[in-house]
């Protein structure tokens, strides 16, 4: 069983929730950032996202600071970077979240995207390669598979028509792992999550803005009628799973690839409706056509996620709604 652990993106969303975990499973966890604790600042446009900051900030308070785990503020798209938290910390297994997400951030700002997704995840693998780190886990993301209408997606559905430039990103880091796996025999993982939601949430995506929006009495902008399907998926639900997948080493083994979600795609309208009954409001919504990068569907195969695991925790979307509302009521109250 891996005992040593060095995860990357730790004032993120998903990383501060995972170092939480491994932390009180008994791992030694160790983490690391751009992310400076004493503001929450890390990147050139942060100073105008006061939110994000103060998420990032609390984030990092709450699995860093008052747990005592280890934190490494680097850059990972600096050469050598990571290969220095590497060398001192000698984990067993990294798991690098750590990335520029957002296919509609890849539409306003591609550039955004190429150090931290590509530069970056290029640094981790030579660095996992060349201390020799036993396995890798890393973030894909379900917007790899683009457009499509045949559902479940299956991890070995085409891959190769992306939607967006993050898209691409994350497309492009699944083959980079693959040929260091060719060309080296290193092993890693890729886990492709589907649309993660709950407390701690990410800013710029539905639930965080929605809820904030709809708490101030003021517009909701919905793509495609809200008639877009997504796989929500709750952020306890995937960090058991990278949790689980950590115990056992054996199943990263090649360069492989799994889904994360539960193949119960909603319609965001349904969405709409359960996150405004928790909030106890009337949403005022305003509808607008379909995105170019967006896509009709996400709904992920589970199969080869329970087969490596046995099962994994399914929370419903009702269920994991209400705890995130609960959640950000708690931490910015407006009442």
């Amino acid at each position: 069983m891996s005992k040593k652990i060095l995860v990357s993106g730790v004032a993120g969303f998903i990383g501060s929730h995972l170092v939480k975990s491994l932390h009180a499973l008994g791992y030694e966890v160790a983490g690391c950032d751009k992310v400076d604790p004493q503001t929450g600042l890390g990147g050139i446009h942060d100073s105008a996202e006061p939110v994000l900051a103060r998420l990032r900030k609390e984030r990092l308070a709450a699995c860093v600071t008052q747990l005592g785990v280890k934190y490494f503020q680097i850059d990972i798209g600096q050469a050598d970077a990571f290969a220095s938290v590497v060398a001192q910390w000698q984990p067993d297994t990294v798991v690098h979240l750590a990335a520029q997400a957002g296919v509609r951030h890849s539409m306003q700002a591609p550039m955004d995207f190429v150090t931290p997704n590509l530069v970056g995840f290029a640094h981790v693998l030579d660095a996992c390669h060349r201390l020799q780190v036993p396995r890798l886990l890393y973030a894909s993301s379900s917007s790899v598979y683009g457009m499509r209408s045949q559902v479940p997606f299956v991890e070995t559905d085409r891959t190769d028509q992306p939607q967006s430039f993050y898209a691409a990103t994350k497309m492009a880091n699944e083959m980079m792992a693959y040929a260091y796996h060719s060309q080296y025999g290193m092993a890693s993982l890729g886990m492709r999550f589907f649309t993660v939601y709950g407390p701690w949430g990410r800013t710029d995506m539905a639930p965080f803005m929605f809820a904030q929006n709809i708490r101030r009495g003021l517009p909701i902008k919905v793509f495609g009628e809200g008639k877009l399907r997504r796989d929500f998926t709750y952020v306890d639900d995937i960090v058991e799973a990278i949790t689980g997948l950590v115990a056992r080493p054996e199943v990263v083994h090649g360069a492989e690839i799994v889904n994360m979600g539960h193949q119960r795609p909603v319609e965001v309208n349904t969405f709409i409706e359960l996150l405004a009954r928790h909030l106890n409001r009337q949403p005022v919504i305003e509808y607008a056509p379909m995105q170019v990068a967006d896509v009709p569907l996400t709904c992920a195969s589970e199969d080869r996620l329970v087969g490596m695991l046995g099962s994994w925790r399914e929370t419903p979307l009702d269920t994991g709604l209400e705890h995130f509302v609960k959640w950000l009521q708690a931490w910015d109250p407006m009442d």
